[in-house]
């Protein structure tokens, strides 16, 4: 049995880090990490999909040339072998760098293999059992497969398989109208491919206010993708080389099925049960606010404890339990304000609560909105779709939430969510003075705009 003085099971965005700072401590550390370093984010995530992402807006670009006096002869075209190329040469970048990285560090031994618990403070990993008296999980998800019908007869693609396609589909239904499935849909319809998205529920992106859902598919519309919500009764069957899709009275005849439906914790094989850790009904590791188990000495962080499924929150569990356990500080999960974005194109932009969920609070509210349209920038860049919206505390003057769908959303919901960590009142916030032309400059505008609803 080897000895060491801490485990950090799976190698995401955030147990690498907090291995990373525990060998600058002078401790030994055991990262064990059963297939790629770098989690989702490096390998089937972030940086895979924002890079085709970035593929399928140079074509939309091209395309839309001719609208600003740039014409280009001929039909665009698109070499997909090249485009999944250029993904994964980010990915293995990234994934080499990680293993130099370690390499370079004494007192680090990085394990390739399946770890499986034997007790609370033992782990089993290629036959070799290793001890610590601290055990980190950052173990991560993976995509959910839903019973529907048919669904087993065909061969689909998950988030994870279709960034290795290297062909065009002629035409793709992406099944699940949430962030992964809504990326995936715009990508592959400015690639060339006919697109439909199928979504069970009434509007797509259901976590968002009603006006930016309804936004959100009037965007995709006008590119030409197919959107059914309420759709009831999705069932597949094979019907030659392609596969025929019913939901309702829809009935698409698609080559290629991304199921986009959701992802579920990789806790279901790490012997949970022999050491004690508690799950939840649907696997996610439960933990307090400084992302301790029910077990002393084992801790959960990133996706697999259902505290946040991003690659940011992933790296702030990291964040909070370096803080805490190495530096003698007193950090909270609670005190993490929710900040996300969807990366179509125009993206949003997301922080703190929805306008449903401030009036749901009991709190009097203010709200502004204003649309791209009137935005000197969007206009300048002739990209005008989409909206700005902020929601404020009548009382308190504290700013709640935002969204920003429109050019540039993700970047500008950065001012907001400063002067949200900060505290800084919508009062205070509108009279900075910003740079012009920007998007960001309207956020002041924004704020002084802001009306009791």
């Amino acid at each position: 049995m080897k000895s060491f003085d801490a485990i950090v099971i799976g190698a995401g965005q955030a147990g690498p880090f907090l291995a990373a700072r525990m060998v600058e401590k002078g401790m030994e550390v055991a990262l064990v990490e059963r297939k790629y370093l770098g989690g989702t984010c490096v390998n089937a995530g972030c940086m895979p999909t924002k890079t085709l992402v970035a593929s399928a807006r140079a074509a939309h670009v091209a395309r839309t040339g001719a609208a600003y006096g740039v014409n280009i002869p001929g039909e665009i075209g698109i070499d997909m072998k090249v485009v999944r190329a250029r993904a994964a040469t980010v990915t293995m970048n990234a994934r080499n760098g990680l293993i130099g990285w370690f390499d370079s560090m004494d007192g680090m031994s990085v394990i390739y293999g399946h770890a499986r618990f034997e007790d609370a403070k033992t782990i089993r990993v290629n036959g070799e059992t290793l001890t610590a008296p601290r055990i980190f999980l950052n173990v991560g998800a993976r995509p959910v497969i839903p019973e529907l019908s048919g669904v087993d007869d065909i061969d689909y693609l998950t988030s994870t398989s279709i960034i290795g396609l290297d062909t065009l589909p002629r035409h793709l239904a992406v099944i699940g109208g949430s962030y992964i499935g809504l990326e995936f849909a715009q990508m592959y319809r400015r690639f060339g491919a006919d697109v439909s998205v199928i979504e069970h529920g009434p509007k797509l992106a259901s976590r968002e206010d009603e006006d930016i859902s309804d936004a959100i598919a009037d965007i995709l519309r006008s590119e030409g993708i197919d959107v059914y919500t309420d759709a009831a009764d999705i069932a597949f069957a094979r019907n030659g080389s392609g596969i025929s899709v019913t939901a309702g009275a829809a009935k698409i005849e698609a080559s290629h099925v991304l199921i986009a439906t959701g992802r579920k914790p990789n806790t279901d094989d790490l012997g949970l049960d022999a050491a004690g850790v508690a799950t939840d009904k649907r696997g996610y590791i439960t933990v307090d606010d400084k992302l301790a188990t029910n077990v002393e000495g084992i801790f959960a962080l990133g996706d697999c404890n259902g505290r946040g499924a991003f690659t940011h929150t992933s790296y702030n569990d990291f964040e909070i339990a370096a803080a805490n356990l190495l530096d003698g500080d007193d950090r909270k999960v609670s005190s993490r304000i929710p900040a996300y974005a969807l990366y179509i194109d125009p993206p949003l932009g997301r922080v703190g609560m929805t306008e449903k969920q401030a009036r749901a609070s009991g709190r009097r509210i203010m709200v502004s909105t204003r649309p791209m349209s009137r935005v000197g920038r969007a206009n300048e860049r002739g990209e005008t779709k989409g909206f700005m919206k902020v929601i404020a505390d009548a009382e308190t003057k504290e700013i709640l939430g935002a969204a920003i769908l429109g050019i540039e959303g993700d970047e500008v919901i950065h001012g907001l969510i400063d002067a949200m960590n900060a505290g800084t009142t919508y009062p205070a916030l509108k009279w900075s003075v910003p740079i012009h032309p920007t998007v960001s400059e309207l956020i002041p505008t924004l704020l002084g705009d802001l009306k009791p609803v």
